[in-house]
């Protein structure tokens, strides 16, 4: 499977292969290997989580990463193992068991965070107020796209009649 086959343009194509390859190698390799430390995508979407809102309960992970309560408390367990986060016991009641940073998963995500706005910033601060303004139209395009798919998906699928004789 290429691009190609998947309808992109040739010269898109190229284009996309040859700007991956080359940010691959750009990549400083602490970003790459150590600061990622291989977390799933519901992990960091979890640190996302726990860095907007300090505390969250197992129902709080499971409903944001949209995983049944079982699968958020297998990552939340992945997690703790690796030191990212730790759990108490609800005072108040003892069947709730809230979720927060450790000291490590802290470190970790600002690690993470700091180096994503550095690069941030160093783009921001290339451009000019007119590819800054192409950038806002651009992203608000690739936004309203993944907004159509995403409604796709809700739409409710129809149910074909298949005729047993």
């Amino acid at each position: 499977m290429n691009l190609i086959s998947q309808g992109v343009p040739e010269e898109l194509s190229q284009f996309i292969i040859d700007y991956i390859e080359e940010v691959k190698e750009l990549l400083s390799s602490d970003l790459w290997e150590n600061v990622f430390l291989n977390c799933s995508k519901n992990e960091v979407l979890i640190f996302w989580l726990l860095y907007r809102r300090e505390e969250v309960n197992m129902t709080e992970v499971a409903d944001y990463i949209h995983v049944p309560l079982n699968t958020a408390t297998g990552i939340i367990n992945r997690m703790e193992k690796n030191g990212f986060i730790v759990r108490t016991r609800s005072a108040e009641d003892r069947r709730v068991v809230h979720i927060s940073f450790s000291e490590k998963g802290t470190a970790q995500f600002e690690a993470l965070l700091s180096e994503m706005v550095r690069y941030g910033l160093q783009v921001v601060h290339s451009l000019t107020s007119e590819e800054m303004e192409l950038l806002r139209n651009m992203t608000a395009k690739v936004l309203e796209v993944l907004r159509q798919e995403k409604q796709k998906e809700a739409e409710p699928k129809k149910i074909r009649k298949i005729e047993i004789e």
